[in-house]
């Protein structure tokens, strides 16, 4: 596999073919992947995987025409086809006056932040294979559990590079750790499955994997003699492990791209109080370590801290170059490249600052309400706002939690949810988008 300095090199040799082809402009994303994982279950090996890819993706433009193309083959006769081909495909291709490359004067430089997102060490397969069964037998240890659906851990090495014809190359890698464990408590028609995971560029920044075993056994045993949730507006607690889906939703509706098309439940609502005076949504692209951490965005713009919300508003879209021309407005380091194609948009890691209560504090004084640890289905309009997903958890009873209930639906608006949306104190730093446990007062619950 290449290194980022030989990702870089090969990427801006594939935008000098393009030019010499006949692009006015060209991008290039190169991707490369390795990784090894091995999976246990019931203590015994149940597949040993391998894998190795590269990807180069070209995008050109000729005059307001633009087209995009990959290929894995990186030979010299390969690149100077794939650069003629995406000439042809571009000629073809209807105007678009709102694509192009970043704006010149704004593309990033080096030296890069140093994010510390490579670990030296390799893990061998005999090793990964010991963290599975490590984290396996700690599950099934707990008094309950029946079987298991088995327990991972991989390692991986992944390399990204970005060179523009208008000056702009730049490459960088990381390497990733993974534990996961899933498994079954109970007999019949009671079973219950949970899991437990973790995820980290270092190895030494994972918990033990006893540690994770543990936990996914207790979630498990948790879950066993589930009841079901009378219907009716109530106040309802999300967990950490799910409560970050609502800040993904809103991070979505501020992108770009959705405000271009009118797509998005915030249009017009910049600047408003969206959520609670005092909350703060923080953004820190260079975290050391960080699952989203990264020196430059998807099109060569450098990437920074900033409040995303502050003080409960809005602090402005978040914009890739096409959206921000069609808005009027300027670039601001979130494109994202996954391939060939167009950028999307995506924000580095992210964090809801945390509140001054502990999660049992936030429960105190809810009568009747319930306390959700997984969340089901895709229930979500992005233009409307409209909130409605499958859940599972527990029944809060006088501030208190009262033991598990299963298949009932959560539903509100997402605009309402926020603005009754509080925080606890219980924020730790492990997620791509670091939530601690939150609770929305007033939505609807529909039990089973």
């Amino acid at each position: 596999m290449l290194s980022p300095e030989q990702a870089r090199d090969r990427a801006q040799d594939l935008v000098e073919r393009a030019r010499r082809a006949g692009a006015d402009a060209a991008d290039v994303v190169f991707g490369a992947n390795s990784s090894e994982g091995i999976q246990i279950r019931l203590g015994k090996l149940e597949d040993v995987e391998r894998s190795e890819s590269e990807h180069i993706a070209l995008r050109v433009f000729v005059g307001h025409r633009s087209a995009s193309i990959g290929s894995s083959d990186l030979s010299p006769q390969a690149l100077d086809e794939l650069a003629a081909r995406a000439i042809d495909m571009a000629r073809a291709a209807p105007e678009d006056h709102y694509a192009g490359l970043a704006p010149e004067e704004l593309l990033a430089g080096g030296p890069w932040p140093e994010l510390d997102l490579v670990d030296a060490s390799e893990p061998s397969p005999q090793s990964l294979r010991a963290i599975a069964e490590e984290a396996e037998d700690a599950a099934r240890a707990i008094a309950g559990v029946t079987n298991s659906d088995g327990a991972s851990a991989s390692s991986g090495l992944g390399i990204f590079a970005l060179a523009t014809s208008h000056g702009f190359v730049g490459g960088y890698g990381s390497t990733s750790h993974s534990i996961s464990v899933s498994v079954v408590g109970g007999e019949g028609s009671g079973k219950q499955r949970d899991n437990a995971w973790r995820s980290a560029h270092h190895a030494a920044d994972l918990p033990p994997p006893a540690e994770i075993g543990k936990e996914a056994g207790q979630r498990t045993v948790a879950r066993l003699d589930s009841g079901r949730m009378k219907s009716g507006p109530m106040p309802v607690v999300f967990d950490p492990r799910v409560a970050g889906t609502l800040i993904g939703h809103l991070i979505g509706a501020m992108s770009g791209n959705a405000i271009a098309r009118r797509s998005s439940f915030l249009l017009d609502k910049l600047g408003e109080q969206i959520l609670a005076p005092g909350t703060t949504i923080v953004e820190e692209p260079h975290a050391p370590r960080g699952l989203r951490s990264r020196p430059f965005d998807g099109e060569g713009l450098a990437t920074r801290a900033r409040n995303l919300v502050e003080d409960g508003r809005i602090t402005g879209w978040l914009l890739d170059s096409a959206s921000a021309r069609q808005l009027g407005m300027t670039p601001t380091g979130h494109a994202a490249r996954s391939g060939g194609g167009a950028p999307s948009v995506s924000v580095g890691n992210a964090h809801l600052a945390a509140g001054p209560l502990s999660p049992a504090e936030l429960m105190a004084d809810i009568k009747d309400g319930v306390y959700v640890t997984e969340l089901i289905g895709q229930g979500v309009n992005g233009i409307t706002g409209d909130y409605s997903r499958g859940a599972s958890g527990f029944r809060i009873v006088d501030g208190k939690l009262a033991g598990p209930v299963s298949e009932f639906t959560v539903a509100g608006n997402l605009l309402a949810m926020f603005a009754r949306l509080t925080p606890a104190n219980d924020l730790e730093w492990y997620r791509a988008i670091n939530v601690p446990t939150v609770r929305v007062d007033g939505m609807t619950v529909a039990g089973g």
